[in-house]
């Protein structure tokens, strides 16, 4: 994920909730991410939430003034990867301790790498959703063969299932993040679909792609090649279950093409940001290593940073305004039936 956009915020002080006990390899590599993301930005501050000992390697390993940067919110409980993502319902879990410190104003964004529909679930337990947004997708930047130019790609597994009306505001609220992400006013926004040619598949997409045609910068059906070629369209609409499989499938790929010497993958960091909600949530893969949530945490920071700045603001008005416009169009369809 590219850290330093069109319009990138300053680094004054700003503090982040980061869930200990998220991810296949937790606590271990929160830790290392921790302390990369600490080492790079001296205005960071880091809520540990999760138990006292891993915190504690997190502290062991700072010099004793970077140590007042930390501070500790225990908690014993982790949603595993398994559970059902309500288990994140409870506030003795770390994930959903984490989403209540943003909630409540003693963070202004959070990190994990836990399951997505977990993470998905605390935070709209904690922050609710911003007004008309049924389903809040998750949305991560792709690269693509044109140096310097990504592709936003949503939703990445925040809703399985989608109608219309969600696709729409997954199309608004991308719009809105596209922009903010690159100071430029107006994308290009494509319907992922298995053909370019109109009318290409199911019946979802079909209807979709129907009540796209009056939407600004609608370029039409993508295809999967589309979004990694960036040639046809800025931001890539899709429902959750379709990209993620994209996005995994890329992942892969991309580690194929790029793995070292040393066994890892470089270059692509694998993190989503939750928009939708009334607050910063970023997700980090669950295979995530220690450099993917130091990037976690670092555009968690530069956006928390925005909206605490105010160059936000415009955004979140316009997300209201367009999500709350496809609610209206949609109850106006069914109400012609």
């Amino acid at each position: 994920m590219d850290n330093g956009p069109a319009g990138d915020a300053s680094s004054g002080p700003v503090k982040i909730a980061v869930d200990l006990l998220g991810g296949d390899d937790a606590p271990a590599v929160v830790v290392g991410g921790a302390l990369q993301a600490l080492a790079v930005d001296p205005g960071l501050r880091l809520i540990l939430v999760g138990p006292p000992d891993a915190a504690d390697a997190v502290i062991r390993a700072l010099s004793p003034a970077d140590r007042e940067r930390v501070e500790l919110h225990a908690v014993s409980g982790a949603v595993a990867m398994a559970d059902p993502p309500v288990r994140a319902a409870s506030r003795e879990t770390s994930i959903r301790a984490a989403a209540h410190a943003v909630a409540v104003g003693a963070a202004d964004a959070m990190v994990s790498a836990g399951s997505s529909g977990a993470t998905v679930t605390a935070a709209v337990l904690a922050l609710g959703r911003s007004s008309g947004v049924r389903k809040p997708p998750l949305a991560a930047w792709l690269p693509t063969v044109r140096p310097g130019q990504e592709t936003l790609l949503l939703d990445v597994g925040g809703s399985m299932d989608c109608t219309v009306a969600v696709l729409q505001t997954h199309a608004g609220l991308g719009t809105a993040y596209w922009s903010q992400h690159t100071g430029q006013a107006r994308p290009r926004i494509g319907l992922l679909s298995v053909g370019r040619e109109p009318g290409k598949g199911d019946r979802v997409r079909r209807a979709a792609e129907k009540a796209f045609a009056a939407t600004d910068g609608f370029v039409g059906l993508v295809e999967g090649d589309d979004v990694l070629l960036g040639d046809r369209a800025d931001v890539v609409v899709t429902d959750g279950f379709t990209g993620n499989v994209l996005l995994k499938g890329i992942e892969g790929a991309y580690r194929l093409a790029t793995v070292g010497v040393d066994g890892a993958s470089h270059g692509m960091a694998r993190a989503a940001v939750m928009l939708g909600v009334p607050g910063v949530v970023v997700v980090c893969h669950g295979a995530a290593d220690d450099g993917d949530l130091a990037s976690g945490i670092a555009e968690a920071a530069r956006l928390a940073r925005s909206r605490r700045d105010g160059r936000a603001e415009h955004t979140r008005a316009g997300q209201r305004i367009r999500a709350e416009r496809d609610v209206r169009a949609e109850q106006e369809q069914e109400g012609n039936r």
